[in-house]
């Protein structure tokens, strides 16, 4: 089949552009793939951090060379977008969404490439709704939206809220696949803590820090466990509100000393040395859509702390890949990680996360939505 994915991919770093890039490199494997990206993803004013670029030594390249004519803001490569998948002629079109902001430029190019049944458009679902929502929201996932076939969706209540917002046009769910490849040259443990002076019982937060992310919940909970629970706890990544907000928890004398903040996007050739030194990675969301930090662990073989909330407990099994607390709850959270280091949980949910990595390949997702494509009007 001819596939097509019309989104980010490199030189734009995050997880939506590393996401749709593996998808690519799944679907090469056996099929004629190609990408449509990006010249201009967001416009200055609207991009909270230091670049949009990823300058990673160790970048993650797709499978073919991507054709950059979507501008997020120029109306006239919308069309043009469209007019060059018309040509393309694909089979599938697989179409990430993330944003409504996006709306526009990927709901006309996706309608643009249209032609009597070609191509089935699926709109890969991360978040239906922005975790920061503006009055222009529901307008601009409408618009959207509408041009899809068919939907896929990493979680329950993602689909559940779909529903409540498209009409036609089937909807499947199929988990977030797992980030290996922050990991295939995985240092040892012992030497990634060396690097980064990590010591004892170490916890990662890892990631944009934003209010959704809980990081503040985590901070109160450390503070509540006991001093002699846990050792280090590291948190990793460029803070996309101000860091004054965290700076009294910080400063806590109970906390002086264990806590580090290395507030800045880690190249793609830093993030494994982090995995490899940590016992645990804790995912203390307010609320969530899924996770790709979650499937970077995973990919490391580390277990996590994690809420329930946004489907996080439909990858996450409660005892066997890791803990399960209630979202916005700093007691639980302290209580959770006294258990995990108390009873020694990590090397039996570390055989629980190598156990279930045979769910979360990109194989299978590629599978999934070659199904849903066949299902779509």
């Amino acid at each position: 089949m001819r596939v097509v994915l019309l989104g980010p991919t490199h030189p734009y770093r995050g997880g939506i552009a590393h996401y749709t890039t593996l998808l690519a490199r799944a679907f090469a494997k056996s099929h004629d793939t190609h990408i449509i990206s990006f010249k201009r993803l967001y416009p200055g004013m609207l991009f909270p951090g230091v670049t949009q670029f990823d300058r990673s030594a160790d970048a993650l390249l797709p499978p073919v060379e991507p054709e950059p004519i979507l501008d997020s803001i120029n109306p006239l490569t919308w069309r043009r977008a469209g007019m060059r998948l018309r040509e393309l002629a694909p089979d599938l079109l697989i179409v990430p969404w993330w944003h409504p902001f996006f709306g526009p430029s990927l709901g006309l190019a996706a309608r643009l490439a249209r032609v009597g049944d070609r191509p089935k458009r699926i709109f890969l679902i991360h978040n239906v709704e922005p975790h920061e929502p503006t009055p222009l929201n529901r307008w601009l996932r409408h618009y959207g939206l509408l041009a899809a076939d068919g939907f896929m969706v990493h979680a329950q209540a993602e689909a559940e809220r779909l529903k409540a917002r498209v009409r036609g046009g089937p909807i499947r769910i199929h988990p977030h696949p797992t980030y290996e490849f922050f990991s295939e040259h995985q240092p040892s443990r012992e030497s990634a803590r060396a690097a980064i002076g990590a010591r004892g019982r170490v916890i990662l937060f890892f990631g944009y820090v934003r209010p959704y992310k809980g990081l503040a919940d985590l901070l109160e909970a450390v503070r509540l466990a006991r001093g002699d629970a846990w050792d280090q706890l590291y948190v990793v990544g460029e803070f996309y509100e101000p860091r004054a907000r965290y700076e009294p928890t910080l400063h806590d004398p109970a906390l002086q000393g264990k806590v580090t903040v290395v507030d800045r996007y880690l190249a793609n050739e830093e993030v494994a040395t982090y995995f490899a030194a940590a016992d645990v990675v804790a995912l203390p969301y307010r609320s969530a859509t899924g996770s790709g930090i979650v499937q970077i662990a995973f990919g490391a073989g580390v277990p996590v702390i994690a809420t329930r909330t946004g489907g996080l407990d439909e990858v996450v099994e409660d005892g066997v890949s890791g803990l399960l607390v209630p979202p916005s709850d700093p007691g639980a959270l302290a209580l959770a990680i006294e258990r995990f280091f108390g009873e020694n949980l990590g090397p039996r949910l570390r055989e629980g996360v190598a156990r279930a990595r045979g769910r979360f390949s990109w194989s299978a997702l590629t599978e999934a939505l070659l199904d849903l494509g066949k299902e779509t009007p």
